[in-house]
């Protein structure tokens, strides 16, 4: 366990890291950059570290991209400045490869086939052994991101169309997918065989589609008839028709992401089919099956935790009431704090409501222990406020394993639950009790027997990993030229 004081980064986030969003557009006639920045606004949840937006008109792809938040990396100038039918569209957080500028996507570069942008939500667990393969044949990289190497290998293909191409790389990469493929006069969409990361497709009401990471931005963009991109699937965008085929056969046994459910998509969506909001419900009903306590009052760390404890509350007969305030605006900021300021760690980031805390035993909802840096300041809060008991309770089993396709759990040694017992971690938090939902609950009230991936909690891949790959890896060492 680390105290959160001790940490070079300020606001240690307890969560797993979100991965990316991916976005693409095709609306003719329509402003498809000032749609793609509604639709990235839609899927700034999943990453905060950069944004890009890509537009083809038929004759060439014009971009841009920064690190920040969508409102931070573009104005109205920049909107402006892209048009076109084809748009795509990215936020990121670093999964593979540093947060530095030259690691924003969409990635954009000239080929023989002329120009290719490509975003990806994901990440490929044989990227080394493409990188070094390419390296060895004289391609060169500008970034240290498993997506270039998706992107170099497309500009390398073979075949009659990039459809074709496309087709056959998919072929090679072992991993986590979704992508959003731009040329100057088609736009696809492409998940991998495992399904693993989320990626979705609708009408626009105006004529064109759209795709999108989750439906919830859809939605935002008024598309209508939304459905999911099947696992090894591609979807061709082009100014005649909807063209959608099987590229590769899907994976006998699915892996889709349990933390989809759990944490990182918006409630509004929808994930194999099913309401984030009411999955996240039935998880904090099977919560209180297997973990009631007494108590007087339930109460969720927000947000993502938030349907998870009106069903505990529900299935435990004890209150729901508000006991944290977030600071929704405090995420990711450009200005460190204060020395004061960051010791005072997640103090910045939620405040108590003293009135519904004094002298009450408080069952605290969250939806995941990761690192453990924040659960301990946490409880704190609430005891400092007079809380007379703190149960916490974890709407997921114990996460003893890092993700290695796309989400950034950190390290083995990292991880709480790798190195500590479940009493240890109780111990450390400071909390009367605490307790997990387990894996047979969890997928009960996912409502599934199998199809998804629980790797973070069992160790069994869908695939073989290697567990000494960092998200690093590429990364040149200190001192050596780029």
């Amino acid at each position: 366990m680390v105290n959160p004081a001790d940490r070079s980064g300020w606001l240690a986030n307890e969560h797993p890291q979100e991965e990316c969003g991916v976005l693409g557009i095709y609306a003719p006639r329509e402003d498809v950059a000032r749609m793609a920045f509604f639709g990235l606004y839609a899927l700034q949840h999943r990453g905060q570290e950069a944004a890009g937006i890509a537009v083809a008109d038929g004759r060439e792809i014009r971009m841009h991209k920064d690190s920040g938040l969508v409102s931070q990396v573009f104005s109205p100038a920049r909107i402006s400045a892209l048009t076109g039918d084809f748009a795509i569209g990215h936020v990121r957080y670093s999964t593979a490869g540093s947060s530095s500028l030259r690691n924003a996507q969409p990635y954009l570069i000239d080929t023989q086939y002329g120009q290719i942008a490509v975003a990806h939500n994901g990440n490929l667990v044989n990227a080394s052994q493409l990188r070094s393969s390419m390296l060895r044949n004289g391609v060169g990289f500008s970034s240290s991101s498993d997506s270039e190497v998706l992107t170099m290998m497309l500009a390398g293909a073979s075949g009659g169309d990039w459809f074709e191409r496309i087709r056959q790389t998919m072929q090679h990469w072992q991993g986590a997918y979704s992508l959003v493929i731009l040329t100057r006069d088609q736009l696809f969409a492409v998940r991998d065989p495992w399904g693993i990361r989320p990626l979705t497709v609708g009408m626009l009401p105006n004529g064109g589609h759209a795709v999108a990471s989750e439906s919830g931005a859809l939605r935002t963009l008024g598309c209508q008839a939304i459905r999911e991109v099947k696992p090894g699937e591609i979807i061709m965008l082009t100014d005649t028709a909807l063209r959608v085929a099987q590229a590769i056969p899907p994976a006998s046994e699915t892996a889709l992401c349990t933390f989809e459910h759990i944490y990182f998509s918006r409630p509004d969506s929808f994930w194999d089919g099913q309401s984030v909001h009411q999955v996240r419900q039935r998880l904090g009903e099977q919560l209180a099956r297997e973990a009631a306590v007494p108590a007087d009052v339930v109460i969720p760390v927000p947000d993502s935790s938030i349907p998870a404890a009106i069903g505990y509350a529900r299935q435990s007969g004890i209150p729901y009431n508000d006991g944290f305030i977030k600071n929704r605006y405090i995420g990711r900021t450009f200005i460190e704090p204060t020395d004061s300021l960051r010791k005072m760690g997640v103090t910045l980031k939620y405040n108590v409501i003293n009135e519904n805390i004094l002298n009450q035993r408080v069952v605290v909802i969250d939806d995941s222990i990761v690192r453990g840096n924040t659960t301990r300041p946490l409880v704190k809060l609430l005891q400092d406020a007079g809380a007379r008991e703190v149960h916490l309770r974890i709407t997921c089993p114990p996460i003893r394993h890092p993700c290695f396709m796309g989400v950034d759990m950190g390290t083995y040694e990292e991880l709480a639950a790798h190195r500590h017992s479940l009493e240890e971690i109780r111990r450390f938090s400071g909390a009367d009790s605490l307790a997990y939902l387990s894996l047979e609950g969890m997928m009960n009230a996912i409502g599934r027997s199998n199809g998804y991936c629980n790797a973070c909690f069992t160790g069994q891949y869908p695939f073989p990993v290697d567990a000494h790959v960092a998200k690093t890896g590429f990364e040149k060492p200190e001192g050596e030229p780029a």
